[in-house]
């Protein structure tokens, strides 16, 4: 879940680098790290625990002048962050060092083997191994730099995206991938860039390579690019135009990127559902299910698996996928499918939920259900990503970068495919009545609509926020298509602002959760005029009898939730099935403002990163 990033070139690479670990400082903040060679063959290294800009304050005015570097932003694993644990790391002679991102699961047994052969090893990493290995097959070995690192690598067991550059080998960059995402940027002036996503390099070059599992890459100023695998296989590059544009990896303006992606919310989900739904034809058109319509007419039931924020977009796609398809619907969470045994066959349809595409264990989870021969059906949010290349088919949700560690856009733009998955799927099988899909098609392509009238109430979200930002416990609740809503409303409070917070199911608060409610306890009720209305009313006044303070998400016009509540957001009237996607959105505004009001770092919060690469 590192950051990494790196140039060779006619440039000097120090400011292309920090620029770069500036855009990837969402991936990883506990400390930072830069190696250049120098015109005079001498490779510096520094490192700083921190932010990035304690890093430039720690180099100060004696910036580096080499035309190659890299540079890495750390989200530890192993060992504390510390000046000491930062990357990147050198070998035993200081010849050659290396930034990486993954897990050396059998680092303890090639750390002791190295400790045996004289190396001393300054950290507690796993990763300054493989600068030490590497060293040692270069020293003891005819082999080049490229080949001593593909043999290098040969001995390691584990996750990685490495870069290496050697004193030895001033013009040469040497990258490696395996199960951790890598590009490749060509620049028109014979520069090479590496990095662990788009955004460090999009302002040099949009022209890319993706590395795939097991390659190794070679990226020379004189003899340009080449890769081969670990076992010496030739790779023929193929060059990929970057689709994203500078402008939106960058603030436009507001206070943090979250706020300006809650904000993008309603062109991200028009943008996710252009193109696909039909309102003249009344239709909506998902290749990615017709060219393989068998599997699903067919299935016997449907695995949705995610992690995080993707697993509540699951439980929102299993009331959908149930109401509309009706297939029966599991919702798993990827980090535990593939370690129970579970029970998959090969008439089950999988889709595979994941923003970044490179979640670790949705990954793993993919490949599980693709050895006993599963239809696997990726729904993500970048292009070229290894979820995307790993599944039988899929849809992109078209959400544009999401730069801020909580998701938002990305959650209501995969709600949205989600969704048009589900009626699509109904609709093709005879299960929706004609008139009802035609008025469901209509409502879904007026959401974004809807979702601008909730963001025009955020001033008075803001003043809510105030009466509840010193609260260190909170409660969300809701039912039917709203109780993942509850779930995800509660990980956006816990995840920004450290205020502890539950979702539940509103009808199970009795079984326990009625214990915690006092008059210090924020209660948010997402309670729109649904089917189970009534029945939530009923939850709402058993909380009021018990003193707690209430928050009612509710239909615009409510009068019942509106007389027993502290405070209420309202929604716009839709569709129960559709009514998820907004709201969800004043969930996302109130855990924003309070974590604000708490002094947090809302884009960065403390312990995560966004795009978690490892198991």
């Amino acid at each position: 879940m590192c950051g990494i990033v790196a140039y060779v070139g006619p440039n000097p690479a120090f400011p292309i680098v920090i620029e770069g670990l500036k855009r990837l400082e969402y991936r990883g903040y506990d400390s930072a790290g830069i190696a250049t060679i120098e015109k005079d063959g001498a490779l510096t290294v520094s490192k700083k625990k921190g932010k990035v800009a304690d890093l430039t304050s720690h180099i100060g005015k004696l910036t580096p002048t080499g035309s190659i570097g890299m540079g890495h932003t750390r989200w530890a694993t192993h060992g504390p962050p510390n000046d000491i644990n930062a990357h990147p790391h050198k070998g035993a002679s200081d010849r050659l060092a290396i930034i990486h991102n993954g897990i050396i699961e059998n680092f303890a047994t090639i750390k002791e083997s190295l400790k045996c052969r004289g190396h001393n090893l300054a950290s507690e990493t796993d990763s300054e191994v493989l600068a030490h290995l590497i060293e040692e097959v270069l020293d003891t070995s005819s082999l080049g730099l490229f080949d001593a690192v593909r043999a290098a690598l040969s001995q390691v067991v584990g996750a990685y995206a490495l870069v290496v550059i050697d004193k030895k080998n001033p013009g040469r960059l040497i990258a490696a991938r395996k199960s951790s995402p890598l590009v490749i940027g060509i620049g028109e002036d014979g520069a090479y860039y590496v990095a662990s996503d788009a955004t460090p390099i999009i302002s040099h070059t949009k022209n890319v390579v993706y590395l795939e599992d097991e390659e190794v890459a070679s990226l020379d100023v004189e003899s340009g690019l080449r890769i081969r695998t670990i076992s010496n296989d030739i790779i023929t590059p193929e060059v990929h135009a970057l689709e994203i544009e500078l402008e939106s990896i960058e603030k436009g303006g507001y206070e943090h990127f979250m706020l300006k992606e809650i904000f993008e919310q309603p062109q991200s989900i028009r943008d996710s559902i252009r193109g696909r739904i039909n309102l003249q034809l009344g239709e909506i058109k998902m290749q990615g299910i017709d060219d393989h319509w068998e599997k699903w007419e067919n299935a016997s039931r449907i695995l949705i698996l995610g992690c995080g924020t993707s697993w509540h977009a699951g439980l929102v796609a299993e009331y959908l996928f149930e109401e509309f398809a009706r297939i029966p619907v599991e919702v798993e969470y990827a980090s535990e499918f593939r370690y129970r045994n579970p029970i998959i066959r090969p008439d089950d349809v999988v889709i595979a939920i994941s923003q970044s595409g490179e979640t670790a264990d949705t990954l793993a989870a993919i490949k599980t259900a693709k050895e006993v021969g599963a239809h696997v059906f990726g729904v993500c949010n970048v292009v070229g990503s290894s979820i995307p290349r790993e599944t039988d088919s899929g849809a992109y949700t078209h959400a544009g970068p999401e730069i801020g560690v909580a998701s938002t856009k990305a959650f209501t733009s995969q709600v949205a495919v989600l969704s048009m998955m589900a009626l699509h799927i109904g609709n093709k099988k005879g299960n929706i009545p004609r008139e009802r899909f035609t008025r469901l098609i209509a409502e879904l392509n007026n959401i974004p609509e809807l979702v601008e009238q909730v963001l025009d109430q955020a001033p008075r979200i803001d003043e809510i926020a105030k009466q509840f930002s010193k609260a260190e416990n909170a409660l969300y609740l809701g039912r039917g298509y709203q109780f993942p809503i509850a779930l995800e409303g509660a990980l956006k409070l816990k995840e920004i602002s450290y205020i502890h917070a539950e979702g539940y199911p509103a009808a199970e608060m009795k079984h326990g959760p009625i214990a915690l409610i006092d008059d210090d306890m924020p209660v948010i009720f997402i309670a729109p005029m649904d089917d189970v209305y009534e029945k939530v009313v009923s939850n709402v006044q058993e909380v009021k009898a018990r003193g707690g303070r209430l928050l009612g998400v509710v239909t615009e016009g409510d009068k019942d939730v509106a007389s027993l509540a502290d405070h209420i957001i309202e929604i716009p009237r839709c569709d129960d099935a559709l009514a998820p996607l907004l709201s969800v959105v004043p969930l996302q505004l109130l855990s924003y403002r309070m974590a604000v009001l708490r002094d947090c770092n809302v884009d960065q919060p403390r312990n995560l990163a966004k795009s978690v690469t490892v198991e």
